[in-house]
């Protein structure tokens, strides 16, 4: 990494970060948002629920234990660029097969670093999460802000269908197969496939536009709608087809993106958040036990609580603003929440989330 390599990080507003390019070269556009979690810089490049986003990180050293080649979360990098204090330039750990800023090259993800977090992450939250850039090309401000207002924003924008296989696939248990699990791949992360595995499942994964007669002909005892990106008003598509599927009594568990589509499934609508929650440290309430979850967070969307109808119950709850982070129908075998139970990366209290949907197939 080049100190004198300029880079600049500009927002829909016209705020300005000036700083040096790690990563790639280039410029890229995408919303600003930023994450919290400490660690896990890897598994947060390689969700797909970052498509779209150029994603900040709040701790100040990001790259230090390098990168792998096991803790991916998909095929590929999806953030649109990345944006840290400080990119280290050792890589100190025994499962290192490269640095960050060399992966970062690899996958053509411009990077910006020596910009101050901190107060991009105050404007975030004061402001709220908008269109950005970041360019190693063009270093004008403000002919880069004109660039930023002519990209397209978040609202009713569909991501699943750019992150998703192009065919279904199969995940194999990790022991002798009890059940059959069809994964809509919204955005689908590895470690929600890890987790049905290691409790005896095996896994058709299936595109995001898979309609729900050719699900059911797989013969499915249950349907997993995973996390994905994008704004979940635009899958109109998706949540008709899905809604076909809650009249054929299988249970079916949904998480983020998923959770948002089974809101709206019931008749509840969306809205998007100023800022979202991403990170590895969000307070969740559950209602049925009392008790409080440690949990792994990346969306930007949140199920609207008042628009709900009466066969609906929130059984979650978001105790940083009170936002709805679990549903069950009262009725159909179908729950789901808003944050990532899979826990990559982030705290493991919320796996019992997949041995309860398990449980219910033998039911």
């Amino acid at each position: 990494m080049n100190l004198s390599n300029k880079a600049i990080l500009v927002l829909e507003d016209g705020r300005t970060f000036n700083g040096a390019s790690f990563g790639a070269e280039g410029e890229t556009f995408g919303e600003i948002v930023f994450n919290t979690s400490m660690s896990g810089y890897q598994e947060i490049l390689t969700d797909p629920s970052y498509a779209g986003q150029i994603v900040c990180m709040t701790y100040p050293l990001i790259g230090n234990y390098g990168v792998n080649t096991e803790d991916v979360e998909s095929r590929r990098p999806w953030v649109e660029g990345f944006v840290v204090r400080e990119a280290s330039r050792i890589a100190s750990n025994w499962r290192s097969t490269e640095t960050l800023d060399s992966y970062l090259k690899r996958n053509n993800i411009v990077g910006i670093e020596h910009i101050d977090t901190r107060a991009l992450v105050r404007h975030i939250r004061d402001k709220g999460a908008m269109r950005s850039a970041i360019s190693t090309i063009e270093l004008d401000a403000e002919s880069l802000l004109q660039k930023v207002l002519a990209s397209p924003s978040m609202e009713n924008r569909e991501l699943a269908s750019a992150v998703t296989v192009a065919d279904e696939f199969e995940y194999p248990s990790a022991q002798t197969a009890k059940y059959h699990i069809v994964a809509y791949d919204f955005g689908v992360k590895t470690n929600s496939l890890r987790e049905f595995s290691r409790f005896g499942c095996k896994i058709t994964v299936v595109p995001a536009h898979t309609s729900a007669n050719d699900v059911l002909a797989l013969k499915p005892d249950g349907i997993f709608l995973s996390n994905g990106p994008g704004d979940p008003a635009s899958m109109t598509a998706v949540v008709s087809e899905i809604k076909k599927l809650t009249e054929s009594s299988v249970p079916m568990f949904g998480i983020c993106l998923g959770h948002q589509i089974l809101g709206q499934v019931f008749g509840g609508e969306t809205y998007k958040l100023k800022f979202g929650h991403r990170g590895g440290n969000q307070p969740i309430k559950n209602l049925e036990t009392g008790k409080i979850e440690i949990a792994s967070h990346n969306h930007g969307f949140a199920v609207s609580r008042e628009s709900l109808p009466a066969d609906v119950e929130v059984t979650h709850v978001n105790l940083n603003d009170d936002t709805v982070a679990g549903l069950r129908h009262k009725k159909l075998p179908i729950f789901s929440v808003q944050y990532h139970p899979e826990s990559a990366p982030g705290p493991h209290d919320s796996e019992y989330l997949f041995e309860q949907f398990v449980e219910m197939l033998g039911s």
